[in-house]
């Protein structure tokens, strides 16, 4: 199954894709009558398996049978296809090639970091460059979104607490990035984080070490690789992770970046993004994510 965010007077609304149309969860519920309206991705997610199956048999019947809310995608505005995950946890340098390309070493152990909820922003939103960089990087990267509460799991079982899958760029302003040992301020301005268009169950992915992902920057392909490059597995990730804190269903977990990126090249080579470029990443069997990057307004905004 295929899950969506839309936004909707303002609002975060729940949709699926079967067939190559995008439902209307919240009106479709509505129009059939459903006990329950699921309004939220982060719902979902807290299904359990037999729960799950039911609302995605529901959804399913609705579309054959013609009573199905179908959305037109023609001016959509696409929201993160994970609300409000409580931990966004990245991986850094988890690809061989790419710790090749930065003459880095690859590491013992996963190196780990965070992100917040700002950074989170979906399809074809647009993202300004912020002012206080000059070196923003692109990073396709496999998000993992957790389904169930994870404590200490073997990397055997690790696979079976993942609720599903989906795209992600993660941002990386380079010279903020390096200023300090810390990678935080570098990985965290506003929209660092598109995600989308959609979280897809862990059932239809099968072998996530086994994609091809994608990096497009003004349609010059850049990054081409394989999740089989990755040197902790997902299943390593999600073992180790929980070693050392709970995750929880919908966390989201950020895989690392193949090489391609522009920080991998000869300094004199390097054309970070810049305002006006698209940036598209795309992932076998998750779907291809677009934005555009405009520049900052630099004007101090205020909120009541």
């Amino acid at each position: 199954m295929k899950l969506a965010t839309f936004i909707k007077n303002e609002n975060e609304r729940l949709a699926v894709q079967i067939d190559d149309k995008l439902i209307d969860i919240e009106e479709t519920a509505k129009k059939n009558e459903w006990n329950e309206i699921l309004k939220d991705v982060m719902q979902v997610i807290e299904l359990d398996q037999s729960e799950l199956n039911e609302f995605e048999t529901k959804v399913k019947e609705a579309v054959s049978n013609g009573s199905a809310v179908v959305i037109e995608e023609d001016g959509l505005v696409w929201g993160p296809c994970v609300t409000r995950p409580r931990k966004i946890i990245c991986v850094g340098l988890n690809y061989r090639k790419h710790a090749d390309e930065t003459n880095a070493p690859y590491p013992e152990v996963p190196i780990l970091f965070n992100k917040f909820d700002n950074t989170l922003t979906g399809h074809q939103s647009e993202i300004a460059v912020p002012a206080v960089t000059n070196e923003l990087d692109y990073e396709v990267e496999l998000g993992i979104v957790i389904g169930k509460k994870t404590k200490n799991i073997g990397q055997e079982e690790a696979l079976s607490h993942v609720f599903g899958y989906c795209t992600v760029n993660d941002l990386s302003a380079r010279d903020l990035q390096m200023r300090t040992h810390q990678w935080l301020l570098g990985k965290t301005c506003d929209k660092f984080s598109p995600v989308g268009p959609y979280l897809v169950t862990s059932d239809e992915v099968g072998d996530p070490n086994n994609l091809s992902l994608k990096t497009y920057v003004n349609d010059e392909l850049r990054q081409n690789s394989n999740t089989s490059d990755m040197i902790f597995t997902c299943a390593e990730i999600v073992s180790y992770i929980s070693k050392h804190m709970t995750l929880e269903p919908g966390d989201l977990i950020l895989t690392g970046t193949p090489e391609g990126v522009v920080f991998g090249l000869p300094a004199e080579e390097r054309v970070y993004i810049q305002p006006g470029d698209v940036v598209t990443v795309e992932i076998e069997k998750l779907g291809t994510l677009t934005n555009k990057f405009v520049q900052e307004s630099g004007k101090a905004l205020t909120y009541a």
